[in-house]
Parts: structure tokens; sequence; C-alpha cells
């Protein structure tokens, strides 16, 4: 039944995120703030549950309380209230405001996009936890055996004595003793053969006229610069909220990057022809 609760629990929020979307593709503004605010009270209220933060009548108290008990991030509280203040702002003065819709929505796709991710930890770290307590005796158990184990590898190791050593340095002093006889047998031959490549190359030295070489530059490439989204971004035909999706990129996704269009649009590559997203939510690395 839990988990029937969680997968029902986590739809509606994914079902909140997509009308939100639909509604700012209607140009609804003030309706996408207002289902932007309820989306987040309803994310909040199943962290403070699972905390075991008993709930408020007041949603920033909620929020608070998650950060201050080290539940949420500081940019996820920072989030989170930039929805909430949003949403009152719609509730409260009308606010129809394009922009403050899309800052709300993206805020809002990329906190969905780590509440999934806490989600899916909390549910896996249920499923291993009975296997950690049964791991746990196995290992008590093997403990034992590798300390006896260890013991005896210790005991072998003392048992090299000086005669395993002289048998593996007396090659060794032969092959040098060797060496060293031949070295002071043909002394000379080295040495004429070493004064006749002197005098070779001298005379090569002479005969030969080195020419100047300019010294090369290289130039070192500057690194390429790699473009992430930082938050589910749509992709629009034009630089302007009211230009048409053609696309959209999941959040930590790699951009081609073209160039800046102005302070809050970017030109990008996308399925072979250039597009353009909000700049502010891109990040290089």
């Amino acid at each position: 039944m839990a988990a029937s609760n969680s997968n029902t629990n986590w739809e509606k929020i994914q079902q909140g995120v997509k009308e939100v979307e639909k509604l700012i593709g209607q140009k609804d503004y003030n309706g996408a703030m207002v289902k932007a605010r309820q989306t987040l009270e309803f994310m909040v209220k199943l962290q403070a549950a699972r905390a075991g933060i008993a709930e408020t009548s007041e949603l920033k108290n909620l929020i608070d309380t998650l950060y201050q008990n080290h539940w949420i991030s500081k940019a996820t509280c920072e989030h989170y209230h930039k929805i909430r203040i949003i949403g009152n702002k719609a509730v409260h003065e009308g606010d129809t405001n394009a922009y403050n819709a899309n800052q709300s929505y993206h805020a809002l796709s990329q906190e969905v996009y780590t509440f999934a991710n806490d989600y899916k930890n909390a549910r896996r770290g249920t499923r291993q936890s009975s296997a950690r307590r049964q791991s746990s005796a196995k290992s008590s158990s093997k403990g034992a055996a590798t300390t006896r184990s260890r013991k005896r590898r210790q005991a072998k190791g003392l048992s090299f004595t000086v005669y395993d050593l002289l048998k593996l340095l007396i090659p060794i002093l032969c092959i040098i003793l060797l060496f060293v006889v031949v070295k002071l047998v043909k002394p000379d031959s080295d040495s004429k053969e070493t004064t006749a490549n002197v005098a070779a190359e001298t005379q090569v030295e002479k005969e030969t006229v080195p020419e100047e070489t300019a010294p090369q530059e290289t130039e070192e490439a500057a690194p390429s610069v790699v473009y992430r989204t930082t938050a589910v971004l749509n992709v629009r035909s034009e630089p302007s909220t009211d230009g048409s999706r053609v696309g959209q990129l999941e959040a930590g996704a790699t951009v081609d990057y073209v160039e800046a269009y102005d302070d809050d649009w970017a030109v990008i590559q996308y399925n072979g022809s250039e597009a353009y997203v909000a700049s502010s939510y891109l990040t290089t690395e």
C-alpha cells in the first residue's frame, strides 16, 4: 500500500509540472504560476511528512524547517521560496507576467528533477536495509577466518632464511664480477673506438654548416568550452517565450552552443538547425 501511495504522489507531481507547461503554452501565465505553487506545496508536505516535521499553516515555515534540518539544500530552499513568492503574487495581485511564469516553471522543473532522485534513493535505501542486516552477520563470521589466514601468511614470511638470501645474491654477484673482468681485459680497444668516434664526429662538424632554423611558434589550442543545462529547458524557434517550442532539453544535457543572441537568449544547434534557449539556464565547464 505504501508503494502504491508513493507512485500516486509522484504521478501527481509530474502531472502538476505538465499542467504548468500547458498553461504557459496557452499564455495563461497567472494560472501557470498558481499551479506551480500548488505543486510545490504538495511536494513540501510530502518531504515534511518523510522528515517527521509537523505541518504548519505557513508554507514558508515548512520550507525553512526542511532547510534548517538539512533535508533540502540552500539552492533548493531558494528555489522553493521563489516559486512560493511568485505564486502568492499571482493569487493576491493577479500577476500575469510571462517572465515570472517561466521563472516559476523552470525552478519547479529543476526541483522536481532533484526530488525524483531523492525519491528513488529513499526507496532504494529501504530495499537495501534488510540486505545490509543479513550481510553484517556473514561479515562478522568471516572476520575470525580472515585474521587466522593473515597470521599464517605472516608466519610464512618469517621463514625466509639467510640461505635463501644467499641463493638470490650469488648469481647477481657472479654477473657483476664477469662484467668487471671484461672491462679490465679490453680497456684499450674501448678507448681506441671512443677516440675514433670523437675524431669522426669532429670532422663531420667541420664539414657541415649548420642551418639556422627559426624557432617554430606553437599556438596552444584554446580549451573547448562545454555548455550544459541546469534545468529542464525549452528550445524555441525565436528568442522569446512567445516563440514556438521546437523541443526540450533535460537538466544536465550537453548543448551545441553557437553564440549569445543577447543578454537573455543564446543561439544553439538543435536537430540540424539554429534555435534559441534562455541563457540563464546554461552553465559552462
